[in-house]
């Protein structure tokens, strides 16, 4: 079952990424601008760290070849990230 971020034409519900059940579907559907990626890329390291997936039972979906790059990037690096804090190290909070 998936949930639509959004309920009835013109009423959009604020997306945030810590609060998105991690079971299930989810669609993710905003103008550009809107922290997409930042919000994909947080749920992805939800996914890995609150529910242990592995890295390929992770499905990513965007389309064009150009998006699909620029989120593989982001979350390369929100990992990285993540790891550097874990090591004690300081994490920045990533471009959205």
């Amino acid at each position: 079952m998936w949930r639509p971020l959004f309920a009835g034409l013109g009423h959009m519900i604020a997306l945030d990424p810590l609060r998105i059940p991690l079971r299930g579907l989810t669609l993710i559907e905003a103008s550009a601008g809107t922290g997409k990626t930042y919000s994909i890329t947080t749920l992805y390291l939800r996914l890995l760290l609150e529910l242990g997936l592995e890295v390929d039972r992770i499905l990513v979906v965007t389309f064009t070849e150009a998006a699909t790059e620029e989120l593989r990037d982001r979350i390369r690096k929100r990992l990285v990230q993540a790891l550097d804090w874990f090591r004690g190290g300081v994490a920045v909070r990533g471009e959205e």
